[in-house]
């Protein structure tokens, strides 16, 4: 049945210049990628204000908007406790994880499997994180495919075919610092459309007053009841939620740890988390799920009918005039790209990194696996497609749940207990993994037997959310068990790799000790020198040395004087022995180093230790 067609010419005149736009912003970020390192790390150069808005852009899926604002529509504004329980992980982010990945120079979470426990523990993680990450792909992609079909009247598939192909092109030609970029666009975009479509509901109503007073008594709680209604209760919201899926993203999700990654220190990332999830998650969980909120409104105001699916799109067009309308699509695009694209990178990279690399083609040139990462991306969006038939078969949000609390749990737990609990063995990492696997297959088999007894009272529509529950339990039931009976590795073997140990993996980062003092930022003149060819080194004065508070080996960071920027005109190099100091101060350094940064002869930069 062909749905009916919403908005008129002007809106997807919009729509489509913005679709287009991102995607040549994407492409013409391509120069910036010569290496693999580029593609899967944007060349680790970037500030932390443009990496949060990027992160926030990634974790607002284009399935955001429509399945929290169908959930706002349904429950009211409990739709946010989904966005508002990441605090609860960042202790071990920041202080734990992000060091040990960044300092490790960890190219993917599979990798850190095999350095933490050994090679069989990294295969079973690689094929369960490509699982979840493609599936990821292709909730993305059904969601925009049924996004189109109200709105264009599209076939749901040929929606999701036109989007993988456009996203897959610019991450094949840009890789990381296209997706980074892009998404800094579409994250700015996303959280104005969203909460722009708020303050036009509460000024279509009269005041912010009138519009609660436009709600039910039962869509004014910050949470649902504990245990109900089964499709949407506290407890199932928060185990698959807030403890497997953000656990996911935190820890196991390699497009997160490649943004983490991409930042020019840990410094930084540390600033980027603590932004991203104190202010920018709030501000993306009013505006993913306000069109509910104000949709509900409309409809007890006698104004709009619509169904929960719905909700979003049938809000904003009732609100928005022709023009602002398509901007609104624009942001829904924007949602899909931004997720789909850190997803196929990601996908990507753990295809070079983890199979063929190691296995099929070990010691090639970085060219050929750079060829080999941009035709992975494709096969990812591929495959991604591949799923979109299965999901179909289900809600956005159920699929969605069922999906992450069936995947997550088994790595989850083997990674958190690899990085905080010392005593963890490489053979209990392994029966973690897939002991637990095989233990939530068998709750789809037997689902009131390993289920049942976890629902809270609320019955086997919970099951999809209170699977997570199981699977964490059983997961680390076993872990901490086989841990007790087997041998762990040698601590000598474990520095930099678990939560103590960081200032090893600092050691090891820099190759000796790291310098900690605390200097500020030098303004030089930059002077190309062939005599540094090769060398990823530049040579200042002793004066900036001092002013930086730095020494010779010292790990520095050349960056362009404007801030906006935000690090794409950069690059890391090492103190050389300093040279005496001559009428003009001047930072000697490799055309190789300078050509990266973008730099030219006489331009004055900023010079700032990293370690």
């Amino acid at each position: 049945m062909i749905a009916q067609v919403i908005g008129g010419r002007l809106d997807y005149a919009v729509m489509i210049t913005y679709f287009v736009a991102v995607l040549g912003f994407g492409l013409y970020f391509g120069r910036y990628t010569a290496s693999t390192k580029d593609f899967f790390f944007g060349g680790q150069r970037f500030a932390w204000w443009l990496i949060a808005f990027s992160c926030v852009a990634t974790v607002v899926g284009s399935y955001s908007f429509i399945k929290y604002s169908a959930a706002g529509f349904s429950y009211g504004i409990s739709s946010t406790q989904s966005y508002l329980n990441d605090w609860f992980w960042m202790p071990i982010l920041v202080l734990a994880w992000i060091p040990i990945i960044y300092y490790r120079k960890i190219l993917s979470i599979p990798e850190y499997m095999e350095a933490r426990f050994d090679r069989k523990t990294r295969i079973a993680s690689t094929f369960i994180i490509l699982l979840y990450i493609i599936g990821y792909i292709g909730i993305n992609l059904i969601t925009l495919g049924r996004t189109l079909h109200t709105l264009l009247g599209w076939e749901i598939m040929t929606g999701a075919v036109v989007t993988a192909v456009a996203v897959a092109l610019y991450v094949y030609v840009g890789g990381q610092t296209a997706i980074i970029m892009t998404d800094l666009i579409q994250g700015i975009i996303l959280l104005i459309a969203g909460l722009g479509l708020f303050a036009a509901g509460i000024y279509h109503f009269g005041g912010f007053g009138d519009f609660w007073s436009l709600l039910p008594r039962s869509h004014k709680f910050a949470f649902s009841d504990f245990n109900g209604p089964a499709e949407f209760s506290f407890i199932g919201i928060y185990v698959q939620d807030g403890l497997a899926n953000t656990g996911a993203l935190m820890l196991m999700h390699q497009g997160f740890i490649m943004r983490f990654m991409s930042l020019k220190s840990v410094k930084d990332s540390r600033r980027m988390v603590v932004c991203w999830i104190l202010v920018l998650a709030p501000l993306a969980a009013i505006a993913t799920s306000c069109g509910g909120w104000i949709a509900r409104a409309l409809v007890n105001n006698g104004e709009l009918t619509t169904e929960p699916g719905d909700a979003f799109v049938n809000a904003a067009n009732f609100l928005c005039a022709p023009g602002v309308f398509g901007f609104v699509l624009a942001a829904l695009t924007a949602a899909l790209m931004s997720t789909a694209d850190s997803l196929i990178n990601a996908v990507s990279a753990i295809f070079v990194n983890d199979i063929w690399r190691p296995y099929i083609k070990p010691n090639r040139s970085d060219k050929h696996y750079l060829l080999v990462a941009r035709i992975a991306s494709l096969g990812a969006a591929g495959m991604g497609l591949a799923l979109v038939p299965v999901f179909m078969k289900d809600t956005i949000y159920g699929a969605h749940g069922m999906f992450t609390a069936a995947v997550t749990p088994p790595v989850l737990v083997a990674i958190l207990l690899g990085v905080t609990w010392r005593r963890y063995t490489p053979t209990a990492a392994f029966v973690t993994i897939t002991g637990g696997a095989a233990l939530i297959g068998a709750s789809f088999v037997w689902p009131d037997i390993f289920v049942g007894p976890l629902d809270f009272g609320m019955g086997p529509k919970s099951y999809k959310f209170m699977r997570a529950l199981f699977g964490l339990l059983a997961s680390g039931t076993l872990g901490v068990a086989v841990s007790l009976i087997t041998k762990p590795k040698p601590m000598a073997q474990l520095k930099g790799l678990v939560a103590g140990t960081q200032l090893d993996a600092m050691r090891q980062f820099k190759g000796g000790e790291p310098n900690r003092r605390q200097g500020a930022k030098a303004r030089v003149h930059v002077r190309v020198d062939k005599d540094l060819a090769g060398e990823n080194i530049v040579v200042v004065s002793q004066r900036v040395l001092d002013e930086m508070a730095a020494e010779p080996g010292d790990l520095l960071y050349a960056s362009h004087l404007r801030w906006w920027y935000g690090g794409l005109r950069s690059v890391h190099v090492k103190a050389g022995a300093p040279y005496e100091a001559e009428t003009e101060e001047a930072m000697r350094m490799s055309p190789e180093d300078a050509a990266t940064a973008h730099f030219v002869e006489g331009q004055q930069v900023l010079l700032e230790k990293i370690m």
